[in-house]
């Protein structure tokens, strides 16, 4: 996907992996060259959300201020069986912040 969209792994600045498993997300970015990228995982506290994960993943990256309008970030579901989606998205809403 990253070639179809003329970008390379060190393009980007935000992974937003699907929350299944800490260990296997690390290896993921590891195997993918994502290292560079700041990958969030609120798994520690939400735990496997299932499909909701990456959303809430985004959401509380977008909340804690880490992602700055122009930021390239990746996101990257799986399911049940080999479904698999990945969407790539130029970051450009202002951040929200938590009301706490």
């Amino acid at each position: 996907m990253l070639e179809r969209c003329d970008h390379k792994a060190a393009d980007i600045d935000h992974f937003v992996p699907h929350q299944a498993n800490g260990m296997m997300v690390a290896e993921l970015v590891d195997a993918c060259g994502l290292s560079g990228a700041a990958t969030h995982l609120p798994l520690d506290h939400s735990g496997n959300t299932g499909s909701a994960s990456v959303a809430i993943a985004l959401d509380e990256a977008n909340r804690s201020g880490a992602l700055r309008p122009g930021d390239l970030v990746l996101l990257a579901g799986f399911g049940a069986g080999m479904a698999v989606a990945a969407g790539l998205l130029r970051w450009s809403a202002p951040a929200l912040r938590s009301a706490a």
